[in-house]
């Protein structure tokens, strides 16, 4: 009989807690939609629009972006020189196209960013990045669109804080599906079903089978402000270090005064690295720096290959190659094409868009439940 009485005990003993700790993990869960639910549905949205806003951008102004493809691109240096005549500023950053219908863009010394058909070196558009529909959409995105007077962006954090919440509310939602019995009759979706209970359904379904994406696109999010804290964990999992990428020693000469040998540089780079595809160039802006050419090695999710050249003659100053990087430095490059959907095709660009969606629509709806369940009419 004592026995009995003591299993009868911690039966009701173990339920007692299993229903008190269901109870505080759902508050949990709504205490963190509340605290943060409007700053993810910003970053949800904006996060979607990032995925097709330079084609939103281009679509909506193709004379500012767009170009005719009927002549090769001009000389590296004539282009240079042409920009820089024009604006009367130095060139600090070249973004060459793969794309042959697509204007280059270029940064000035200024601040100011330039679009230039290569193949005439016509400038097509002056602007400032942020004011462009993509700039704007990204700067919501990273920091809120705030700046301070020392050009500091302090609510990046908070939006980190945001893509924590994000994250830890999946896991949460997840730990709510898996707790009780019947948990796989539980992710059948009754279309017929009245409104409330379609979107409960919804809800669980879609958070239970899209829990890991989430979560991982939430972690590359966060890893682009908190480098070192996220940069351990993918350290840890891989059980390997990032690579820092190596740096040549500056140059014992001025070069950001003295002209640049800008095709001589150009041509020994594509000879380092014969089927890598040019993305950036950055010009020397101070005394001793190197041309760069940042280039996408086969194999690369992006472009994180380096060739830097002495800006005067041309000469190899350096150079690296990422696709050679071991384990963790490559997982750790992966996290930008991972985190827009840019690594598979269109097909994952448009389930991209809308995983991007679902932590809008799993705040609006939890408010919805929480709202129905407090203040039934």
């Amino acid at each position: 009989m004592t026995n009995f009485r003591e299993s009868l005990l911690f039966a009701f003993i173990s339920q007692f807690v299993s229903a008190v700790l269901k109870l505080w993990v759902r508050r949990l869960h709504l205490i963190l939609a509340l605290v943060c639910g409007l700053f993810i549905i910003c970053l949800s949205i904006t996060g979607a629009l990032l995925i097709y806003a330079k084609d939103i951008q281009t679509f909506v102004q193709p004379e500012k972006w767009t170009i005719e493809s009927h002549e090769s691109p001009l000389p590296l240096s004539y282009i240079v020189n042409a920009l820089e005549d024009e604006t009367g500023q130095k060139v600090e950053l070249l973004m060459p196209e793969s794309d042959p219908e697509l204007a280059w863009q270029g940064k000035l010394n200024n601040g100011e960013y330039v679009s230039v058909n290569p193949n005439s070196a016509e400038i097509l558009h002056r602007y400032d990045y942020y004011s462009t529909f993509y700039g704007f959409t990204m700067a919501i995105h990273r920091w809120l669109l705030y700046q301070d007077g020392d050009n500091e962006r302090p609510l990046r954090n908070w939006v980190s804080v945001s893509a924590l919440v994000l994250l830890l509310e999946v896991i949460v939602g997840f730990y709510l599906w898996v707790k009780p019995k019947n948990r796989i009759k539980r992710l059948a979706i009754k279309r017929r079903a009245k409104f409330r209970i379609l979107m409960y359904q919804l809800h669980t379904v879609l958070g239970v089978y899209l829990a890991i994406p989430l979560i991982l696109i939430a972690f590359s999010g966060m890893a682009f402000n908190w480098k070192s804290a996220t940069q351990q964990v993918v350290e840890t999992v891989t059980f390997s270090k990032v690579e820092k990428r190596p740096v040549p020693e500056p140059l014992s000469h001025d070069a950001s005064s003295a002209s640049v040998a800008i095709d001589t540089s150009y041509q020994n780079a594509i000879a380092v690295f014969p089927n890598a595809s040019l993305f950036r160039i950055y010009f020397p802006k101070n005394s001793g720096e190197h041309l760069g050419f940042r280039m996408q090695n086969p194999g690369e999710s992006h472009a994180y290959s380096w060739v830097w050249t002495n800006p005067q003659n041309g000469e190899i100053t350096g150079y690296y190659d990422a696709s050679k990087a071991n384990v963790a430095t490559q997982v750790w490059n992966f996290k930008y094409k991972f985190h827009i959907g840019d690594f598979a095709g269109p097909l994952l660009e448009f389930i991209w868009l809308s995983i991007a969606l679902l932590p809008a629509f799993f705040t609006i709806t939890g408010f919805y439940f929480w709202y129905k369940r407090h203040f039934r009419q």
